[in-house]
């Protein structure tokens, strides 16, 4: 269970690791985060001015639920579930964002709390953009506004597909696709996390999930050895996933 003050504590209570040195977020991902052409050196020095880093461990929070919003949120390095906190039970997780890539990209703007609590999964570096500082910066640099709206609708286009996905797919089409998101173009994949969570994502239970892995395999369209996934027919799970 959460103490009191855990329960007030997330990215704006949270210090960067001491001994820890944070450089300034590269060009490429801001890039990533942002989109459009390559910023400016002005544009990357106003970012890199008001950019707040945190490294943390496994298990710290990120964010909570109706604590006020006043940071646009981005996982940088390694990997935060977004999910629910409940009272006395075990986080749950609903989905794993990877960086470099948004956690929150709209409460701060609505002014109200976060929607989702998360959870770093294992180590990882949180991006937190002050909200008024970056009120600022779009005042004085009017093609950030452009940036941050493909940002945002970089966000939206991922949770529309997500949401058309647990809509219209069935678990080995869902299971499918997300091998595949995961892998990101590669053929051998390292899972980190635990059955139960991998199968909370795709939204079945962990013994659907065991069952669609032996599917998979017994199809020649995946090997597992341990954590390790390797993609045996990456364009037959492809088309898998796309029917």
């Amino acid at each position: 269970m959460d103490s009191p003050q855990a329960s007030r504590s997330g990215i704006d209570s949270l210090a960067i690791a001491p001994g820890r040195a944070c450089a300034p977020v590269a060009g490429s991902d801001w890039q990533t985060l942002l989109g459009g052409p390559p910023l400016n050196g002005a544009e990357l020095h106003a970012l890199n001015q008001m950019v707040e880093l945190r490294s943390l461990s496994a298990g710290a929070p990120v964010m909570q639920r109706e604590q006020p919003a006043l940071h646009l949120l981005a996982v940088l390095r390694g990997a935060v579930g977004l999910g629910q906190a409940r009272h006395d039970q075990p986080f749950h997780l609903e989905r794993t964002v990877r960086g470099p890539a948004w956690l929150d990209l709209s409460s701060a703007w609505l002014a109200q709390g976060f929607a989702q609590d998360a959870r770093a999964q294992g180590e990882a570096q949180v991006l937190a953009l002050p909200l008024a500082a970056m009120r600022a910066l779009l005042s004085r640099e009017a093609a950030m506004l452009d940036r941050l709206l493909v940002g945002l609708a970089r966000t939206v286009h991922n949770l529309t597909g997500t949401a058309h996905d647990l809509m219209h797919k069935d678990a080995e089409k869902r299971l499918a696709a997300w091998l595949l998101q995961r892998a990101d173009g590669e053929t051998l994949l390292q899972l980190g996390e635990r059955k139960r969570d991998i199968a909370a994502q795709l939204a079945i239970t962990p013994e659907t999930l065991s069952r669609m892995m032996r599917q998979l395999k017994l199809k020649g369209l995946i090997e597992v050895q341990g954590y390790a996934v390797s993609l045996l027919a990456p364009a037959a799970l492809r088309q898998l996933a796309a029917d």
